[in-house]
């Protein structure tokens, strides 16, 4: 399941097991920092043996998928894209991953511009001069997509770590 060589995803939820009986006394939680420790060094060995441009690819693939299994599992099916915007908000809030604010929504174009406060990824991170989070840009492209069933691309354009105080992305129909 984990070790097999293939040439496309496989992920399904009971890779994430049974964490109620796996953690019946930690539980759920953990620690942001810790979060932190796993994306970063992933990061940084997958940039030493592979090249920034290859660790960027792989870390949006993994936001891309991770986004779209989340909509399967947690985002009600139906809604326009108004709602479905909404409802993502509510979650992704309730779960503490990030205060998403959705700055502007064109429904002609389906173009998107969001903002998410109190990220996992990067708030709180000293100013590097660098847009980091790939893997939201992913996460926001496959969530999306997943759900429109059109490709979506997201890119950050404005990160904790260039100065700003929320991360902002730009959310667009792939061409």
């Amino acid at each position: 399941m984990f070790k097999e060589e293939r040439n496309s995803a496989q992920f399904n939820w009971s890779m994430i097991g049974d964490i109620e009986k796996g953690r019946p006394n930690l539980g759920n939680n953990m620690e942001v920092a810790v979060y932190r420790l796993m994306q970063f060094t992933m990061r940084d060995i997958m940039i030493k043996n592979l090249g920034v441009e290859a660790a960027e690819k792989i870390i949006y693939e993994a936001g891309e998928l991770a986004g779209k299994e989340f909509c399967l599992k947690f985002v009600t099916k139906g809604n326009d894209l108004s709602d479905f915007l909404r409802e993502v908000q509510e979650i992704m809030e309730k779960l503490n991953i990030g205060i998403v604010r959705i700055e502007h929504y064109d429904p002609q174009k389906q173009m998107i511009t969001l903002t998410v406060a109190e990220d996992l990824d990067c708030s709180g991170l000293p100013p590097c001069g660098e847009t980091i989070c790939t893997y939201d840009e992913g996460f926001l492209s496959g969530l999306v997509s997943q759900h429109t069933g059109i490709s979506f691309i997201a890119r950050e354009t404005d990160c904790w770590c260039n100065g700003d105080r929320v991360c902002r992305f730009e959310v667009k129909p792939a061409l």
